[in-house]
Protein backbone atom coordinates (compact mmCIF):
# COMPACT_ATOMS: atom_id res chain seq x y z
CA UNK A 1 0.00 0.00 0.00
CA UNK A 2 0.86 3.65 -0.10
CA UNK A 3 2.83 4.92 2.88
CA UNK A 4 3.83 8.65 3.36
CA UNK A 5 4.52 10.72 0.35
CA UNK A 6 7.49 12.90 0.69
CA UNK A 7 7.90 15.74 -0.36
CA UNK A 8 9.84 18.33 -2.20
CA UNK A 9 10.94 20.48 0.90
CA UNK A 10 11.30 17.33 2.99
CA UNK A 11 8.60 17.00 4.54
CA UNK A 12 5.40 14.45 4.42
CA UNK A 13 1.91 14.56 3.43
CA UNK A 14 -0.81 12.22 4.65
CA UNK A 15 -2.50 9.70 1.77
CA UNK A 16 -5.65 7.98 1.12
CA UNK A 17 -4.13 5.05 2.52
CA UNK A 18 -3.39 5.78 5.64
CA UNK A 19 -6.98 4.68 6.73
CA UNK A 20 -5.76 0.97 5.77
CA UNK A 21 -3.54 -1.28 8.08
CA UNK A 22 0.45 -1.07 6.47
CA UNK A 23 2.46 -3.84 5.88
CA UNK A 24 6.04 -2.92 5.31
CA UNK A 25 9.00 -5.78 4.80
CA UNK A 26 11.43 -5.84 7.77
CA UNK A 27 13.86 -2.82 7.39
CA UNK A 28 11.56 -1.06 5.15
CA UNK A 29 11.82 1.94 7.09
CA UNK A 30 14.39 4.67 5.24
CA UNK A 31 13.24 7.21 8.26
CA UNK A 32 12.96 4.72 11.13
CA UNK A 33 9.23 4.52 11.05
CA UNK A 34 8.94 1.09 12.21
CA UNK A 35 5.81 -0.37 12.83
CA UNK A 36 6.56 -2.10 15.84
CA UNK A 37 9.44 -1.04 17.02
CA UNK A 38 8.63 -1.16 20.57
CA UNK A 39 8.59 -5.56 20.46
CA UNK A 40 12.30 -5.13 19.72
CA UNK A 41 13.47 -2.33 22.14
CA UNK A 42 11.04 -2.31 24.70
CA UNK A 43 10.69 1.14 26.36
CA UNK A 44 11.04 -1.10 29.63
CA UNK A 45 14.93 -1.51 28.68
CA UNK A 46 15.64 2.40 28.73
CA UNK A 47 12.83 3.18 31.95
CA UNK A 48 15.70 0.79 34.10
CA UNK A 49 18.39 3.46 33.51
CA UNK A 50 16.17 6.61 34.40
CA UNK A 51 15.58 7.48 38.11
CA UNK A 52 11.68 8.05 38.10
CA UNK A 53 12.74 11.43 40.16
CA UNK A 54 14.61 12.97 37.42
CA UNK A 55 12.18 15.74 36.47
CA UNK A 56 10.75 16.08 39.93
CA UNK A 57 14.08 17.25 40.94
CA UNK A 58 15.45 19.07 37.91
CA UNK A 59 12.16 21.14 38.37
CA UNK A 60 10.68 21.83 41.88
CA UNK A 61 6.75 22.99 41.59
CA UNK A 62 7.00 26.29 41.00
CA UNK A 63 4.95 28.77 42.51
CA UNK A 64 2.64 29.28 39.49
CA UNK A 65 2.45 25.42 39.08
CA UNK A 66 3.43 25.69 35.62
CA UNK A 67 3.76 22.11 33.99
CA UNK A 68 7.26 20.35 32.75
CA UNK A 69 7.57 20.76 29.38
CA UNK A 70 8.73 17.82 26.90
CA UNK A 71 10.00 17.46 23.87
CA UNK A 72 9.88 13.72 22.12
CA UNK A 73 11.38 13.46 18.28
CA UNK A 74 10.49 10.50 17.10
CA UNK A 75 8.39 9.00 18.86
CA UNK A 76 6.81 6.57 16.42
CA UNK A 77 4.06 5.14 17.76
CA UNK A 78 3.95 6.80 21.51
CA UNK A 79 4.41 3.67 23.36
CA UNK A 80 8.06 4.88 24.79
CA UNK A 81 6.67 8.64 25.73
CA UNK A 82 3.35 7.02 27.35
CA UNK A 83 6.13 4.77 29.36
CA UNK A 84 8.23 7.72 29.94
CA UNK A 85 5.53 10.04 31.09
CA UNK A 86 4.21 7.25 33.61
CA UNK A 87 7.68 6.68 34.51
CA UNK A 88 8.44 10.53 35.65
CA UNK A 89 5.62 10.41 37.20
CA UNK A 90 5.74 7.39 39.43
CA UNK A 91 1.81 6.54 37.79
CA UNK A 92 0.70 2.66 38.11
CA UNK A 93 0.27 0.41 35.17
CA UNK A 94 -3.50 0.59 34.48
CA UNK A 95 -3.63 4.11 35.53
CA UNK A 96 -5.65 6.18 32.64
CA UNK A 97 -6.67 9.13 33.96
CA UNK A 98 -4.70 11.62 36.85
CA UNK A 99 -4.19 15.12 37.41
CA UNK A 100 -0.24 14.76 36.70
CA UNK A 101 -1.21 16.35 33.13
CA UNK A 102 -0.20 19.66 35.42
CA UNK A 103 2.88 18.74 36.18
CA UNK A 104 4.19 17.14 33.01
CA UNK A 105 2.97 18.08 28.93
CA UNK A 106 5.13 15.97 26.22
CA UNK A 107 4.72 16.92 22.99
CA UNK A 108 5.42 14.17 20.77
CA UNK A 109 6.22 14.46 16.89
CA UNK A 110 6.82 11.44 14.23
CA UNK A 111 7.67 12.29 10.85
CA UNK A 112 5.06 8.72 9.60
CA UNK A 113 1.10 10.20 9.68
CA UNK A 114 -0.03 6.59 10.26
CA UNK A 115 2.09 5.89 13.56
CA UNK A 116 1.15 9.48 14.48
CA UNK A 117 -2.40 8.26 14.23
CA UNK A 118 -1.94 5.18 16.14
CA UNK A 119 -0.55 7.21 18.87
CA UNK A 120 -3.17 9.18 19.14
CA UNK A 121 -6.10 6.47 19.18
CA UNK A 122 -4.03 4.58 21.45
CA UNK A 123 -2.98 7.21 24.47
CA UNK A 124 -4.37 6.96 27.82
CA UNK A 125 -3.35 10.35 28.68
CA UNK A 126 -4.47 12.56 25.57
CA UNK A 127 -4.99 15.75 28.28
CA UNK A 128 -0.75 15.76 29.03
CA UNK A 129 0.47 13.74 25.68
CA UNK A 130 0.16 15.60 22.29
CA UNK A 131 1.41 13.92 18.88
CA UNK A 132 1.59 15.57 16.16
CA UNK A 133 3.07 14.78 12.45
CA UNK A 134 6.46 16.74 11.75
CA UNK A 135 9.19 16.37 9.58
CA UNK A 136 11.82 17.92 12.32
CA UNK A 137 14.07 18.95 9.28
CA UNK A 138 11.33 21.20 8.36
CA UNK A 139 12.07 24.45 9.09
CA UNK A 140 9.33 26.14 8.70
CA UNK A 141 6.80 23.57 9.80
CA UNK A 142 8.75 22.84 12.49
CA UNK A 143 8.64 26.56 13.93
CA UNK A 144 4.91 27.46 13.53
CA UNK A 145 3.94 24.24 15.31
CA UNK A 146 6.24 24.47 17.99
CA UNK A 147 5.75 28.00 19.07
CA UNK A 148 1.98 27.16 18.98
CA UNK A 149 2.77 24.83 21.74
CA UNK A 150 5.01 26.62 23.51
CA UNK A 151 2.81 29.92 23.21
CA UNK A 152 -0.22 27.90 25.14
CA UNK A 153 2.28 27.82 28.27
CA UNK A 154 3.76 31.20 27.50
CA UNK A 155 7.13 29.54 27.51
CA UNK A 156 9.93 30.00 24.51
CA UNK A 157 11.62 26.22 25.10
CA UNK A 158 10.99 23.26 26.35
CA UNK A 159 12.38 22.03 29.77
CA UNK A 160 13.55 18.90 28.42
CA UNK A 161 14.21 16.63 25.16
CA UNK A 162 13.99 13.15 24.33
CA UNK A 163 15.64 11.97 21.21
CA UNK A 164 15.44 8.05 21.68
CA UNK A 165 17.32 6.58 18.74
CA UNK A 166 16.98 8.80 16.24
CA UNK A 167 20.20 10.48 15.11
CA UNK A 168 21.24 8.41 12.81
CA UNK A 169 17.98 8.17 10.58
CA UNK A 170 18.81 12.50 10.28
CA UNK A 171 22.29 11.66 9.41
CA UNK A 172 21.58 9.18 6.92
CA UNK A 173 18.66 10.94 5.29
CA UNK A 174 20.51 14.66 5.27
CA UNK A 175 24.00 14.25 5.46
CA UNK A 176 26.97 15.64 8.16
CA UNK A 177 25.25 18.65 7.91
CA UNK A 178 21.96 17.76 8.61
CA UNK A 179 22.95 15.95 11.60
CA UNK A 180 24.95 19.11 12.84
CA UNK A 181 21.72 21.43 12.18
CA UNK A 182 19.30 18.60 13.51
CA UNK A 183 21.19 19.12 17.43
CA UNK A 184 21.65 22.62 16.57
CA UNK A 185 18.08 22.72 16.29
CA UNK A 186 17.17 20.48 19.20
CA UNK A 187 19.85 22.63 21.89
CA UNK A 188 18.08 25.78 21.33
CA UNK A 189 14.66 24.01 22.08
CA UNK A 190 15.38 22.85 25.47
CA UNK A 191 17.37 23.10 28.53
CA UNK A 192 17.80 19.47 28.95
CA UNK A 193 18.61 17.16 26.28
CA UNK A 194 18.46 12.95 26.99
CA UNK A 195 19.85 11.55 23.69
CA UNK A 196 20.42 8.20 22.81
CA UNK A 197 22.34 7.97 19.71
CA UNK A 198 23.08 4.97 17.57
CA UNK A 199 26.22 3.50 17.26
CA UNK A 200 28.27 3.03 13.64
CA UNK A 201 27.31 -0.94 13.48
CA UNK A 202 23.69 0.15 13.29
CA UNK A 203 24.14 2.83 10.02
CA UNK A 204 26.09 -0.16 8.62
CA UNK A 205 22.98 -2.27 9.20
CA UNK A 206 20.62 -0.21 8.60
CA UNK A 207 22.30 0.63 4.60
CA UNK A 208 22.63 -3.77 4.21
CA UNK A 209 18.60 -3.97 4.99
CA UNK A 210 17.76 -1.87 2.29
CA UNK A 211 20.16 -3.44 -0.11
CA UNK A 212 18.54 -6.52 0.53
CA UNK A 213 15.14 -5.51 -0.19
CA UNK A 214 16.36 -3.42 -3.56
CA UNK A 215 16.01 -0.23 -2.23
CA UNK A 216 18.26 3.25 -2.98
CA UNK A 217 21.06 2.79 -0.75
CA UNK A 218 20.78 6.29 1.53
CA UNK A 219 22.06 9.28 -0.14
CA UNK A 220 24.89 10.44 2.34
CA UNK A 221 25.79 6.83 3.84
CA UNK A 222 29.48 6.57 1.66
CA UNK A 223 29.91 10.37 1.92
CA UNK A 224 29.41 10.96 5.97
CA UNK A 225 32.80 12.25 7.27
CA UNK A 226 31.20 11.86 10.80
CA UNK A 227 31.87 8.46 11.84
CA UNK A 228 33.00 5.67 13.99
CA UNK A 229 32.34 6.33 17.47
CA UNK A 230 29.08 8.40 17.36
CA UNK A 231 28.71 8.43 20.72
CA UNK A 232 31.37 10.23 21.37
CA UNK A 233 30.64 12.16 17.95
CA UNK A 234 27.30 13.36 19.67
CA UNK A 235 29.19 14.66 22.70
CA UNK A 236 31.90 16.50 20.76
CA UNK A 237 29.10 18.30 18.26
CA UNK A 238 26.69 19.17 21.34
CA UNK A 239 29.54 20.27 23.81
CA UNK A 240 31.69 21.86 21.13
CA UNK A 241 29.33 23.55 19.16
CA UNK A 242 25.72 23.80 20.62
CA UNK A 243 26.44 25.09 24.30
CA UNK A 244 25.74 22.04 25.79
CA UNK A 245 27.49 20.02 28.65
CA UNK A 246 27.15 16.82 28.96
CA UNK A 247 26.31 15.71 32.88
CA UNK A 248 26.41 12.06 32.75
CA UNK A 249 25.52 8.33 30.70
CA UNK A 250 23.11 6.74 32.75
CA UNK A 251 24.03 3.66 31.45
CA UNK A 252 23.75 1.36 28.14
CA UNK A 253 21.17 -0.03 27.24
CA UNK A 254 20.66 -3.95 26.08
CA UNK A 255 20.97 -3.58 22.54
CA UNK A 256 24.43 -1.63 23.14
CA UNK A 257 22.98 2.26 22.93
CA UNK A 258 24.20 5.04 25.59
CA UNK A 259 21.39 7.31 27.58
CA UNK A 260 23.56 10.87 27.17
CA UNK A 261 22.15 13.52 29.80
CA UNK A 262 22.97 16.97 28.77
CA UNK A 263 22.00 20.68 29.95
CA UNK A 264 22.31 24.00 28.30
CA UNK A 265 25.39 25.75 29.91
CA UNK A 266 22.75 28.97 30.54
CA UNK A 267 20.47 26.72 32.56
CA UNK A 268 23.49 26.13 35.04
CA UNK A 269 22.88 28.36 37.63
CA UNK A 270 19.04 28.82 37.46
CA UNK A 271 18.38 24.83 37.46
CA UNK A 272 21.40 23.16 39.16
CA UNK A 273 21.53 18.99 38.75
CA UNK A 274 21.35 17.28 42.04
CA UNK A 275 24.31 16.43 43.24
CA UNK A 276 22.99 12.94 44.20
CA UNK A 277 22.17 12.40 40.41
CA UNK A 278 25.58 13.03 39.47
CA UNK A 279 26.90 10.75 41.83
CA UNK A 280 25.06 8.24 40.28
CA UNK A 281 26.51 8.74 37.01
CA UNK A 282 29.94 8.36 38.86
CA UNK A 283 29.41 5.26 40.68
CA UNK A 284 28.24 3.42 37.85
CA UNK A 285 31.63 4.79 35.68
CA UNK A 286 29.12 6.74 33.30
CA UNK A 287 30.67 10.39 33.89
CA UNK A 288 31.57 11.14 30.58
CA UNK A 289 34.78 10.75 30.98
CA UNK A 290 34.83 7.32 29.21
CA UNK A 291 32.78 8.11 25.79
Amino acid sequence: MAGPTELAGGGVKETAAEEEPRVLEPGAAPFGNFPHYSRFHPPEQRLRLLPPELLRQLFPQSPKNEPILGLDVGCNSGDLSVALYKHFLSLPDGETCSDASRELRLLCCDIDPVLVKRAKKECPFPDALTFITLDFMNQRTRKVLLSSFLSQFGRSVFDIGFCMSITMWIHLNHGDHGLWEFLAHLSSLCRYLLVEPQPWKCYRAAARRLRKLGLHDFDHFHSLAIRGDMTNQIVQILTQDHGMELICCFGNTSWDRSLLFFRAKQTTETHPIPESLIEKGKEAGHDGSHL
